[in-house]
């Protein structure tokens, strides 16, 4: 009888796929190493280190309320981030009213969990009842949404799921304002509780959505090493290709939806818990925006990317961007590591930084010459601008405004020129996005976060446009 050679694949194992792991790309360095160290770990041994590190957090840092509450926020965007990477990471379905599931889990909480509802005194089940059929819930709703979207692709499909979150928001302002509350939500929600358990404190709440965001990885990755998991990928591949395999695809498509819906209203469910209170602005498109940033961050199709996306989105939002010093370092920082990556040779970068400087003191002076008014507010965010540098003026709100827009024209002219015309166009495109910085920008935080969030994302995707942890696709011709 022949033996079959060690190094060739399984009985029903494709040979190609067999030997994926020889045709992975790896950073080159010591970075390299470093991935190549992590894989021979192991995949559940990282996961438990991980999860020793974030119960260890709160004890050696000693978090306090706000630091806490930037921790349960960070992990809800981190466990949401997750839900959507199966859908859109790993089926490629563009989902974009995934934010309505969110919301279903959280007001679906609320009416089981609070005294909304008749009889006197309200429902009032305990959180190991109301979560698992919250979320049984909103599996069948994201198999109803699937349903009639499962034949859609691309643009079609973004469209369809991108009404029913817009729907859904309408849904909780305008309809069953009696059981739904309305634009005013539900209050008085009941904390998370059952079996003689009463979760009270932030930092109950944050070890509770720990161990929710270890136990989804799980239950994810071994989804994802299944059967299901293979057939996820080869429909975003081809979705024809694999329907040529018999593979089925729209069953495939509907439980993407359903587990990824599940995923998220298990999120919601314990956000409307902490949170004590649900209203329907909670789960509008700016929140999407935010889980899609974590997602792509972190880099689609990637399961630890999805995570530390999500982290590092919240944690950046809500934990640097509130202080207006901290932003403005974020904002220069963020322009000083673009020019690192796009100006060479470095006598470029140092003439560009180098003119920009001057320009600056240049434009400065002439301007307080001719008004005082012109350059007499003092700058947003840092100290040490404030070196007859920036134009700030008194009343700030117009020419920061004016100043914005044609920020915006310079940067698509940089767009559009070659050559020393650029490299001469960045020194008062950098010079003006200080001073709309310093003059205005910083003094809207609500948009500022957002607009910087998008500029750091945008320097992400130039650098590495797989996301931070994403798999780079190498292409066999």
């Amino acid at each position: 009888m022949a033996v079959e050679p060690k190094d060739s694949p399984g009985v029903g194992v494709d040979e190609w796929v067999a030997r994926s792991v020889e045709r992975k790309e790896y950073l080159p360095g010591w970075r390299g190493d470093v991935q190549r160290a992590a894989e021979r770990v192991g995949w559940w041994p990282r996961l438990g280190i991980a999860a020793a590190i974030g119960v260890f957090i709160p004890l050696v840092i000693g978090l306090n309320s706000f630091q806490t509450q930037v921790g349960i926020d960070s992990l809800l965007l981190a466990i949401l981030a997750l839900g959507l990477n199966v859908s859109v990471g790993w089926a490629g379905l563009l989902d974009l009213g995934y934010i309505a599931f969110y919301g279903f889990g959280a007001y679906g909480f609320a009416i089981l969990s609070s005294s909304q509802l008749n009889p006197p005194g309200g429902i009032h089940w305990p959180a190991y009842a109301s979560i698992p059929l919250v979320m049984i819930g909103a599996g069948v709703l994201g198999l109803c949404v699937g349903w009639p979207s499962r034949r859609l692709i691309g643009d079609y499909l973004a469209i369809v799921t991108l009404f029913f979150g817009e729907a859904f928001v309408e849904f909780t302002n305008n309809v069953a304002p009696k059981t739904l509350g309305g634009p005013n939500g539900i209050f008085a929600l009941d904390p998370l509780h059952g079996a003689h358990v009463q979760i009270t404190t932030p930092t109950g709440y944050f070890y509770v959505l720990l161990a929710l965001l270890v136990i989804s990885m799980a239950v994810l990755h071994m989804l994802d090493t299944s059967r299901m998991g293979r057939a996820w990928r080869a429909v975003r591949e081809d979705p024809l290709a694999a329907s040529a395999m018999t593979i089925p695809v729209n069953r495939v498509k509907l439980m993407a939806f359903a587990i990824g819906a599940m995923i998220a209203a298990m999120a919601g469910a314990v956000f409307a818990s902490q949170q004590t209170s649900v209203f329907p602005t909670d789960f509008d498109t700016p929140y999407l925006i935010l889980i899609y940033a974590g997602l792509i961050l972190g880099g689609a199709g990637s399961m630890s990317g999805a995570v530390i996306g999500g982290l590092v989105v919240s944690i950046i939002l809500d934990g640097f961007l509130r202080s207006p010093t901290q932003a403005g370092y974020i904002f220069y920082g963020v322009i000083v590591v673009t020019m690192l990556i796009k100006v060479r040779p470095w006598a470029k970068l140092g003439a560009v930084l180098g003119g920009t400087v001057v320009f600056g003191f240049i434009v400065h002076a002439i301007v307080s010459a001719f008004s005082s008014r012109a350059v007499a507010g003092n700058p947003g965010s840092t100290t040490w601008i404030d070196l007859h540098w920036a134009i700030v003026p008194a009343n700030p709100v117009l020419f920061g405004n004016i100043g914005f827009v044609v920020l915006l024209c310079l940067v698509v002219a940089l767009g559009q020129l070659k050559g020393n015309w650029r490299t001469i166009l960045i020194v008062p495109t950098l010079y003006l996005a200080s001073c709309v910085w310093e003059a205005r920008l910083v003094t809207v935080p609500a948009i500022t976060r957002l607009i910087l969030l998008g500029a750091i994302l945008i320097v992400t995707m130039n650098a590495r446009p797989q996301g931070l942890l994403g798999a780079r696709r190498v292409e066999i011709v």
